[in-house]
């Protein structure tokens, strides 16, 4: 199967819903909205000076990575989703991530290595300048390339699915100390795998990159719960 070689490129600035989406996702993984919270439209409107639209389309975000429910003529109520949930899905993404960079490696065109270089330069900046936001964004576009480039569209499509619904997780994770740098080591040994067509080791790094993730996340929410114990 030939890879679609249509290369998608880093997002435009996020808009307004976008940030909102953002910044609610961290506040409910650190504990400002616990689980079961209604969030209230016009009062988050009012707080972050914004119509209700954008609000409601950051609830849409959120609803997407699994971390609030819409219930009819009730409202938005924030989801109970467990650490167990949470690993469990981190399993699955390893899987796919693995799959998609053992196909990357064999399928992947000149184009789209090209592309995979710049979104890795993208993180190198955004490392070296401390930004982990937009480390995280050029980090999203970096394997959504290796999604397309699997040559499976089937494929790429659930593990895109995956990676939304896994977003505030992967992200809240790279604030740990050192895991920015450990993540951009990660990438280019990733990246120096997919162009040499290496596809047993892209596939056991790319496993690895996303089952640490998954690990750092669980020690995440230990310091969470240290921290609201203090």
């Amino acid at each position: 199967m030939v890879p679609d070689t249509t290369i998608h490129l880093s997002a435009e600035p996020r808009s307004r819903s976008d940030r909102i989406a953002a910044l609610l996702e961290e506040q409910i993984l650190t504990g400002r909205f616990p689980p079961g919270t209604r969030l209230d439209e016009a009062s988050l409107a009012e707080e972050h000076q914004v119509s209700r639209t954008p609000i409601r389309e950051a609830f849409q975000r959120l609803a997407l990575s699994g971390l609030v429910d819409h219930a009819p003529r009730r409202g938005v109520f924030v989801r109970q989703t467990t650490a167990v949930e949470i690993m469990e899905m981190f399993e699955v993404m390893a899987e796919f991530e693995s799959f998609c960079g053992r196909l990357a490696a064999r399928r992947c065109s000149e184009a789209a290595l090209d592309a995979l270089r710049r979104a890795n330069a993208g993180c190198r900046r955004a490392l070296e300048a401390g930004d982990v936001d937009g480390y995280y964004e050029e980090n999203s576009t970096f394997h959504q390339l290796i999604y397309e480039q699997s040559g499976n569209h089937f494929l790429a499509q659930e593990a895109s699915r995956l990676h939304r619904r896994l977003k505030p997780y992967r992200r809240m994770q790279l604030h740990l100390r050192g895991r920015l740098r450990q993540s951009m080591e990660e990438h280019e040994a990733i990246v120096t795998a997919i162009a040499s067509g290496d596809d047993t080791t892209a596939a056991t790094l790319l496993r690895e990159h996303v089952a640490v993730q998954g690990e750092k996340f669980h020690h995440l929410l230990s310091q969470f719960r240290l921290e609201g114990a203090g």
